[in-house]
């Protein structure tokens, strides 16, 4: 009879397990329900072509938004919603529940995947800089910013950027903090900055757009890493994080991925080269 009682109660605590479990999932999967019904996600992005656009008229475009607007669509949201954020302030935003989801080059890393659950890699960049033309200063690298005592680099706030010249040893006071691409090619062509650094594909957009022929681009910068990004959500969504998953997985097998994000530049075979768990691995 003990021997009965005693497996009835680790039958018990097993059948409590899996409808706390349950409970848990449940509660989960609630958040792509609540977005069905709302009929939108908020998404948080940043200004940066080609990662993000935002055209005069407030349409929302760029690679990022437009695969997750894609597949939002396939799993039943019928569009998103943007919010224009800095990258420092998205992650905050996405825990304090003000997006639903950050599309917007945030590049996965240790630190950030602690904070967040990234989907797989979708687009994958790596680190340029925006120079006068002859590139005076010589600049190859961040360390060769930081040995010039005189040398300011402009990057955006609580990017990756800014991160890998102070961690090159920039002193705080010459890491220079930009609001937008724009601003930041305006302050290397008035001599405010001595170099703007953005992923590759930002900076030859800038460029491009600016016609300047006295603007040079350094790419890729020497030592930096390349990099690949995720649409990233609140913890707790892994419900939907999943889901997202499912259906980026299946556009990437029919081509449909490559379709969208191959115009703007980006490589969908990069993106499919690598995964989440090393990416969140790297050092």
């Amino acid at each position: 009879m003990k021997k009965l009682g005693i497996l009835a109660g680790v039958a018990g605590l097993a059948v409590s397990a899996m409808l706390l479990a349950s409970g848990a999932r449940s509660a989960d999967d609630a958040k792509l329900e609540q977005l069905k019904q709302q009929g939108f996600a908020r998404v948080a992005i940043a200004n940066e072509p080609p990662y993000t656009a935002v055209a005069a008229d407030g349409k929302v475009s760029g690679a990022a938004p437009d695969v997750a607007r894609e597949i939002f669509k396939r799993l039943g949201v019928n569009d998103i919603v943007a919010s224009i954020s800095e990258y420092g302030a998205m992650i905050p935003g996405l825990q304090a529940g003000r997006f639903d989801v950050v599309t917007a080059g945030l590049f996965m890393k240790p630190e950030r995947c602690a904070a967040v659950a990234y989907s797989e890699p979708v687009l994958c960049d790596a680190e340029a800089m925006l120079v006068k033309k002859g590139n005076p200063k010589g600049f190859k690298s961040y360390e060769d910013i930081a040995k010039d005592t005189s040398a300011t680099v402009g990057a955006p706030g609580g990017g990756t950027e800014e991160k890998l010249a102070l961690n090159a040893g920039v002193p705080r006071d010459r890491v220079i903090v930009v609001p937008d691409g724009q601003s930041g090619l305006k302050m290397v062509q008035d001599g405010r900055i001595d170099a703007y650094s953005l992923p590759v594909l930002s900076i030859n957009d800038l460029i491009k757009k600016a016609n300047d022929p006295n603007l040079e681009v350094i790419a890729p910068v020497q030592g930096a890493p390349v990099y690949c990004d995720g649409a990233a959500f609140k913890k707790g969504d892994e419900a939907l994080r999943d889901a997202y998953d499912v259906e980026l997985a299946k556009m990437k097998k029919s081509g449909e991925f490559a379709k969208i994000i191959e115009p703007y530049g980006f490589s969908a075979k990069a993106a499919m080269s690598t995964t989440r768990e090393k990416l969140c691995a790297a050092k």
